[in-house]
């Protein structure tokens, strides 16, 4: 069995911290960081640190594309990213302190010509039966989203187990393919199923809508609410802990590449929430991804509990 990393839109981030953020004027920053990164790859280094190794896939393209490769080689993570035409994408987070907000500017990346999107289809076409294929994040310029609705086709009949991280509508139709796990936030749970869902009933009857519709599994992430986890027989509920909030940005990333690494190795599924939960909160206490070295205490704020699954009526 092997795992793969998929980063279609793959991305350098520019972290900055700065007391005031004001126009027309030289804004100068207290301290600023640089990390490849792109969901799918904060799943792989995730992973590794986890132990569990990984192929990094994608579309790289320029220098830029070259240090993210270079970084994850130096993390002892494998790579098969297809070259192209361009230069990858540099985001920028910047967090102000007068006013505790965060501002998130996201680049649009390369244009991926139509050529490197059928060599990606038959790089998946290759992947054997049982391994697993995580595909995270936003499609750069050039591929649409019924790509996902093909590779989870390709992926069903291979007998691949498809994760799928992503916000479009096209995710939906996927689901006839039976992916063997979807991460959804409350927002995309929303997107999808065209309602307000702010309820803890109506998460729960709308992750239950997810399996009913395909998939197999559902990992439904709440930010600073936690997350709750769904199978066809059982579903369980974990807080968040408390803390200052430093960047969402790769938080869900890291609950997604912490629950991996304890499914994947048998881990029971309380405990793989509970250690997810916490390595996810501490992400989003720091400017970069969690070194682990304060999940421990973390998780002994969470409280796992196991809903009792039902039909839940119709809401409207």
């Amino acid at each position: 069995m092997s795992i793969y990393t998929c980063t279609m839109n793959l991305a350098i981030d520019l972290f900055i911290e700065t007391d005031t953020m004001n126009p027309f004027t030289v804004n100068r920053t207290k301290d600023d960081d640089i990390q490849a990164n792109g969901k799918g790859v904060n799943v792989s280094l995730i992973l590794k640190m986890l132990g569990v190794a990984t192929t990094a896939l994608g579309f790289r393209a320029g220098f830029t594309g070259n240090y993210i490769e270079d970084y994850l080689h130096e993390k002892a993570i494998s790579t098969d990213f297809i070259e192209v035409p361009g230069m990858t994408r540099i985001n920028v987070f910047t967090q102000v302190n007068q006013t505790q907000e965060e501002y998130k500017l996201v680049n649009q990346g390369p244009e991926i010509p139509m050529e490197k999107v059928q060599a990606f289809l038959e790089q998946i076409k290759g992947l054997q039966a049982g391994d697993h294929l995580c595909i995270s994040g936003s499609l750069p310029r050039g591929v649409e989203p019924k790509i996902l609705v093909e590779i989870s086709r390709i992926c069903h009949e291979r007998d691949v187990h498809l994760i799928i991280d992503s916000s479009y509508q096209e995710v939906m139709d996927c689901l006839p393919y039976q992916p063997f796990l979807l991460k959804p936030n409350e927002e995309e749970l929303e997107s999808w199923f065209g309602q307000v869902i702010d309820t803890e009933e109506a998460y729960l009857f709308y992750g239950q809508q997810l399996l009913a519709a395909g998939a197999q599994n559902v990992l439904l992430s709440l930010g600073g609410e936690g997350a709750i986890f769904f199978t066809q027989n059982k579903i369980i509920r974990g807080n968040s802990p408390k803390g200052k909030v430093v960047n969402t940005a790769c938080a869900g990333d890291t609950l997604l590449g912490t629950f991996l690494a304890g499914y994947l190795t048998d881990q029971p599924l309380e405990d793989t929430l509970r250690k997810s939960l916490a390595a996810g909160s501490s992400t989003a206490f720091r400017k970069g991804l969690t070194d682990f070295s304060d999940v421990d205490e973390l998780s002994k704020e969470i409280e796992i509990k196991e809903e009792r699954v039902k039909t839940w009526g119709i809401i409207n």
